[in-house]
């Protein structure tokens, strides 16, 4: 099977592992963005996935106005839409949050993290093609939780037993992909992300895959609103990642 045809059928199957997953309170929604915004994101596995990368850009979760929209990993959608070139049809989870509705791609919000993640990759790669010639972006867990007024939960949140089954099918996930894309390097987008592939890697034996970390560009950092980009392009460069 090509890469994208592999991944894709990796990510069948980690929805097939997260479907039979409960939560707790304060869990109160969860949205799986492979489901119901599989058009869009079948189409950016299609466009990009390739193997032999340079590196495997990591995420956490979806974002509210990103991801969860329109199943793009830190899905911004101007820089999905206009810079990748994907505008397809999402539907509605089937279980909707009142105070998250998802509009596809007429959502007027902007998901930060992903503006500024694909604001510089946009600007040091002006053609998508280019960027992604070398890299491929991929988030480690595909699920949105929410409490009952719609805030974000992130998936370090979850009590522990809630986290450990997420884990272990995510785990498996992110180890199908890698041996997909086959990267030099595995970055977290922040420090969840390389605890995860660095656990994730080890228990799979992978011994040749590096694996750093970029800061997160959340506006919820303070560290990422002093000049996120200067410092993420600092660190993609003092790992040799970028020249």
């Amino acid at each position: 099977m090509s890469p994208a045809d592999q991944l894709l059928a990796a990510a069948d199957t980690l929805c097939a592992g997260l479907a039979p997953l409960r939560f707790a309170a304060p869990v109160h929604t969860v949205y799986n963005p492979l489901l119901y915004a599989r058009k869009p994101h079948t189409t950016y596995v299609r466009r990009f996935a390739r193997s032999g990368i340079d590196a495997l850009l990591l995420g956490m979760n979806p974002g509210p106005f990103g991801m969860a929209q329109i199943g793009v990993p830190f899905g911004e959608i101007a820089a999905v839409r206009d810079w990748m070139g994907i505008t397809d049809e999402v539907e509605r989870p089937l279980v909707e949050h009142p105070k998250r509705p998802i509009t596809g791609f007429a959502c007027t919000r902007s998901e930060v993290s992903g503006r500024r993640l694909w604001g510089l990759f946009q600007e040091r790669f002006p053609v998508a093609d280019s960027f992604f010639e070398k890299h491929y972006v991929a988030n480690y867990c595909p699920l949105v939780f929410m409490d009952e007024g719609g805030a974000n939960l992130t998936p370090d949140k979850l009590p522990a037993g809630e986290r450990a089954a997420v884990e272990a099918v995510c785990d498996a996930h992110l180890i199908a992909t890698i041996r997909t894309v086959q990267p030099r390097w595995v970055i977290g987008i922040g420090g969840f992300a390389q605890k995860r592939a660095t656990l994730a890697l080890a228990a799979a034996g992978i011994r040749d895959v590096q694996v750093g970390t970029i800061l997160h560009p959340s506006p919820a950092s303070p560290a990422a609103n002093r000049g996120w980009a200067e410092q993420a392009t600092r660190q993609l460069v003092g790992m040799g990642v970028w020249k």
